[in-house]
């Protein structure tokens, strides 16, 4: 079956919801309430624990129409199966206090949602590739990815597990001390 790879923009809003609202976190419901918004947050500012499903989805919705959430939506057959946050880094107000010299260059690809049905055919693959391609489209240098060093489940691998960037191509760049290996690869 043919993966379709579309950008997220303002016209598959109703997707990327039916999505969020459908099959993304049907093995994970706990969390079903984030819409993709727990890296646009300043958690400096934001008590994100506190914050409900109503105000995210209201977030991903001004976020997307006003185009300041990227990312890529996987389609077999017509119908959203995958989904991979992926944006220049400086639209990601949790990297507030992380300052980076290469901050403006950096494309973050922070998170993926495979439905469970689709995981393991290929599908976060052919997102990151669409990632990494839209970032250097941008005229982004750098792409980031954050795998949890240690995952266990496909929950815990909801930024993408290591093996998959280590096999695009990307490198560790540093170890994190909340158990994230920062992994990068060069896109020009």
């Amino acid at each position: 079956m043919t993966i379709e790879i579309r950008p997220l923009t303002p016209d598959r809003q109703a997707d990327f919801l039916a999505y969020f609202e459908g099959d993304a976190f049907a093995d994970n419901p706990k969390w079903s309430s984030c819409y993709c918004q727990f890296l646009y947050v300043d958690h400096n500012q934001v008590e994100w624990a506190a914050r409900t499903a109503a105000e995210n989805r209201a977030q991903a919705c001004e976020r997307i129409g006003a185009c300041r959430m990227q990312g890529y939506l996987a389609y077999r057959d017509g119908k959203v199966v995958g989904w991979c946050n992926a944006a220049p880094r400086d639209l990601m107000d949790s990297f507030a206090d992380e300052p980076d010299p290469d901050s403006a260059r950096i494309g973050a690809i922070t998170c993926f949602v495979v439905a469970k049905a689709h995981r393991r055919t290929g599908i976060a693959r052919t997102l990151l590739e669409a990632a990494c391609e839209g970032l250097r489209a941008q005229g982004l240098a750098i792409a980031e990815a954050m795998p949890k060093a240690q995952a266990g489940t496909d929950a815990e691998n909801h930024f993408g597990p290591r093996s998959l960037f280590e096999a695009a191509g990307f490198v560790t760049h540093r170890h994190a001390d909340d158990g994230l290996v920062i992994m990068r690869r060069r896109l020009a």
